[in-house]
């Protein structure tokens, strides 16, 4: 059975400012984000959702 992509609910802008901001652009820049730990993932897609919450109580 193959495995379907998703597609992205973050733009790449913001995924990169995230990994920055987490401590692993370089990572990124160097190998890609295949290089980078299931729990770097997972910590970005925390982040993304706290500011998200934010920008909605902000409204």
């Amino acid at each position: 059975m193959s495995r379907r992509r998703r597609s992205s609910f973050m733009s790449e802008e913001l995924k990169y400012e995230l990994a920055k901001d987490l401590g692993f652009y370089d990572t990124v820049t160097q190998y890609g984000w295949g290089a980078i730990r299931a729990k770097d993932a997972g910590d970005m897609v925390k982040r993304a959702i706290q500011l998200a919450e934010q920008a909605a109580a902000k409204k």
